[in-house]
């Protein structure tokens, strides 16, 4: 029996890393488990989205078009010109829904990346690092490699792109950026668009932005979105550029598995040829919900204040004994471990479920080694995505802990 050789590429996610750290471990039963460890919504769905949903389960008898409905695709039409300020992109050539934005950032390498296309070894797909996953299996998967680009905390965690080769360059197809960063919160201004602009105009590569935490954030100023960044510096065609989002974080609906690409519109028709072979289209019932979610925004602002109340309150709990500041956006808290604690990420996530039942994520499991370093080494993320109450009794577990060691 044979398989597709790439797949051995492919390492384990980083949860069951985690599972692997903490298999030996017995957690003190004390504590109720509380996991700051996995990025998944836990407010509460609204419920104009799940009446949506229940009063449109009879268009289960239709097979559903790829390209989503009339409907939908102005409903995520409008809203990104409500959102961002801009002209509405064209709901035909420009717009196209997507079963949730991870299935869409993996299939958009199979679209775009052409071994047969670089001449010095094997395409390139530029990723940040730490990064989500998706990334580095949609390079493999495609006949590509990654190239990781580090963050800099000197620069908001911004990659440093200016330091990455011509030889590089030439061999890059397709570069992804999460603005909001996962698991950084960090955003890019309109000077770093600038500079991926000018790079993907010289070196002729497609930009994926992911942005599904782009409706999380915490100043009164929104995150500079990437189509909103195009129509600044002038790119009103949005050339080589697609955006993908989501409604899992912005609407807590992460089962319904609804979001949207949008952008240069010759990709938007390649990619949509080959998601007619892939047979992703959108069900009825979740575009109708679909398109109630994307039309309301009090429930989003309703879930934004929500989390503004929580990170105000448990970021400078932590601060007491983590070096922790609020993000940009997203639902993240991104810490570095104390060289006074004595432990490494790995250590400190392990040692903190064992004595106090929490879970965190270790930084190095978002990240890889490259150019010498991991950049997530010695740091944790931290998912504050459960209730207030629970988050805040994590936080005050994990003080405790701190406390135990210095």
């Amino acid at each position: 029996m044979t398989f597709n050789p790439y797949l051995s590429k492919l390492q384990p996610y980083p949860f069951e890393k985690l599972k692997r750290l903490f298999a030996d471990v017995k957690p003190a039963t004390a504590y109720p488990a509380i996991s700051l460890g996995i990025g998944e919504p836990k407010h509460p769905t609204p419920k104009l989205i799940t009446d949506a949903l229940v009063a449109n389960l009879g268009g289960l008898a239709s097979y559903p078009s790829t390209a989503g409905s009339d409907t939908l695709r102005n409903a995520i039409s409008g809203w990104i010109a409500r959102r961002y300020g801009i002209p509405a992109p064209d709901a035909v050539t420009q717009i196209l829904p997507v079963n949730g934005s991870r299935e869409a950032l993996f299939a958009l390498a199979q679209t775009v990346i052409n071994p047969a296309a670089c001449e010095d070894g094997l395409p390139l797909v530029l990723c940040p690092n730490p990064f989500y996953q998706i990334y580095e299996g949609a390079a493999y998967l495609a006949g590509a490699e990654p190239y990781f680009a580090n963050a800099d905390p000197a620069r908001n965690f911004a990659p440093d792109y200016k330091s990455i080769p011509d030889s590089i360059w030439k061999r890059v197809q397709l570069l992804y950026i999460c603005s909001p960063g996962n698991p950084t919160g960090a955003v890019l201004n309109l000077d770093d668009w600038a500079e991926l602009f000018a790079l993907s105009d010289k070196y002729d590569f497609v930009i994926a932005a992911d942005e599904c935490y782009s409706e999380i954030y915490f100043k009164a100023e929104a995150p500079l979105g990437s189509l909103q960044a195009a129509r600044a510096l002038g790119r009103d065609d949005y050339r080589s550029l697609i955006t993908l989002s989501s409604l899992s974080k912005r609407s807590n609906v992460p089962g319904m598995r609804s979001g949207f690409v949008a952008g240069d519109a010759e990709l938007i028709k390649q990619f949509l040829l080959y998601r007619t072979y892939h047979g992703s289209a959108m069900s009825p019932s979740i575009q109708a919900a679909s398109v109630v979610a994307w039309n309301d925004e009090i429930h989003v602002q309703e879930n934004r204040d929500k989390y503004i109340r929580k990170f105000a309150q448990i970021t400078p709990v932590l601060q007491e004994v983590l070096e922790v500041s609020l993000p940009d956006a997203a639902f993240y808290l991104w810490a570095r471990v104390p060289d006074k604690l004595g432990m490494s990420d790995t250590e400190f996530a392990r040692r903190l479920y064992e004595e106090y039942n929490v879970t965190v994520l270790p930084g190095s499991y978002l990240a890889r080694e490259a150019h010498g370093i991991n950049p997530g080494q010695n740091r944790v993320r931290m998912a504050l995505v459960a209730e207030p109450e629970e988050c805040l009794e994590a936080a005050q577990r994990i003080v405790s802990f701190c406390k135990k060691y210095t």
